[in-house]
């Protein structure tokens, strides 16, 4: 435990050399978690608990000696008369207890405890699941708002293609000079569109290096993982299907129900107050003492020897009454089991209603993907045929302008809706047991 304990905080933080993908985000905030950190070392006292409690199976063993010096008249410990002496005398013994029954209470504590070390690893793996949820989320917010800044950057070398046409147009007399205001107009609102998601990404960046708990650098950057969307991508099964799975696999609910047991065994702990208790003692004891015995003193083995006493106890211990602290701990712990049992409910009630909400987000983003992808391929072609008739001076830069945003706004929205379906499905994933990832 020390050696583990150790380890904990002598690590140092993992700083990446290059573009991360998922699975190394993933380790790197698994291994930084100061969250999952104090888990483990939770668990590190749930497993001295357990050492304590299967101690108390054993007999106890103690050994010690003393020395002391007497002036004027006392009692010769050794002697047993009354004396005017300075007497020196030391003193040895050893004693061992241990407990025969004690309503139980020793292997109660002892599964209790092992109950409680089995929670305790649950919870850790429920804080690791969600860490790694939040870096997917993360990471794929990365990867979202670095497409953003793409469709910014096409938007605006589109307008500035456009303006430049415009400005040969208004010098050759072809266009009114009012286009050209119109068009450098927009060209200064994509520069700052651009700012902006070049702004957004930078923070999503800054988001992610944070929930890794790495320093931030502008070049910190993420590798976008080869991902298709196809028609098998959301999950057939229905919300009762993937919530009777998750119950299964869930450690939050299997950490509720070691809680149950646990809160059991601390009813059973405290019933047995009502028992009686049989015990086990046994001592040895000699001394020594520095004053002669008639006209000679024996040697130290020879007192020592002749000093010797042993004893033997069995000690049986009747509650009759233990002014109701016993009735008042059984309670506690009556109290305390209907108290994991509601809160295993109400994790059980959480995660029905956490999956059905995933289900119809990701089925709502499912439809909205495919509405984006239909209405992005429509004003493709119509933006595509603005173009050509912008550029025969069919249509003004008005209607030319309009074209462009209505099929910009349309991809933006389209990544929108791609990386939302993806993770909302990734979640349904999560929750039949799947391994998570992007590929």
């Amino acid at each position: 435990m020390v050696g583990l304990s150790f380890s904990i905080f002598a690590q140092e933080t993992t700083i990446p050399d290059g573009p991360l993908d998922l699975e190394t985000a993933v380790s790197i905030a698994l291994e930084n978690n100061l969250t999952l950190k104090r888990s483990e070392l939770n668990q590190l006292t749930n497993e001295a608990t357990l050492l304590q409690n299967k101690g108390q199976r054993l007999p106890n063993f103690n050994t010690g000696t003393s020395y002391g010096v007497r002036w004027g008249r006392s009692i010769n410990p050794v002697t047993n008369l009354f004396e005017t002496a300075r007497i020196g005398n030391i003193n040895l013994s050893a004693s061992s207890s241990a407990t025969i029954f004690a309503g139980n209470q020793i292997n109660n504590s002892v599964k209790q405890s092992k109950v409680d070390l089995e929670s305790g690893m649950y919870n850790i793996e429920a804080t690791k699941n969600d860490i790694t949820l939040n870096i997917i989320n993360l990471f794929i917010n990365v990867v979202f708002n670095r497409e953003q800044v793409n469709v910014a950057e096409n938007q605006l070398a589109t307008t500035k293609d456009q303006l430049t046409r415009t400005n040969k147009l208004v010098d050759a007399g072809s266009l009114p000079f009012s286009d050209q205001l119109d068009v450098q107009a927009q060209n200064a609102t994509n520069e700052v569109n651009l700012i902006n998601a070049r702004n957004n990404y930078n923070i999503a960046k800054l988001n992610l290096a944070q929930a890794l708990q790495i320093p931030y650098t502008p070049e910190f950057s993420v590798i976008e993982p080869e991902f298709e969307i196809n028609e098998t991508l959301m999950a057939t099964e229905t919300p009762e299907d993937i919530y009777q799975m998750a119950l299964e696999t869930m450690p939050e609910i299997k950490a509720a129900q070691a809680n149950i047991e646990s809160a059991e065994y601390g009813l059973k702990l405290a019933k047995g107050g009502f028992f009686p208790t049989l015990g086990i003692s046994a001592n040895i004891f000699s001394n020594y003492v520095d004053q002669a015995f008639g006209t000679e003193r024996p040697t130290f083995g020879q007192q020592i020897e002749n000093n010797l006493s042993q004893a033997l106890n069995l000690q049986l211990n009747i509650p009759l009454f233990s002014r109701l602290s016993n009735k008042a701990a059984v309670q506690r712990a009556r109290v305390q089991r209907q108290i994991s049992e509601v809160s295993a409910l109400e994790t059980e009630n959480q995660l029905r209603n956490d999956i059905e909400t995933a289900y119809n987000s990701a089925l709502a983003s499912q439809l909205t993907y495919e509405s984006s992808l239909i209405q992005v391929q429509n004003l493709e072609e119509s933006f595509r045929i603005a173009q050509q008739r912008f550029d025969l001076g069919a249509i003004n830069s008005v209607d030319f302008q309009v074209a462009q945003n209505n099929l910009f706004n349309a991809q933006a929205d389209l990544l929108n809706a791609k990386y939302t379906y993806i993770f909302r499905v990734k979640v349904l994933d999560f929750y039949l047991g799947n391994p998570i990832n992007l590929n």
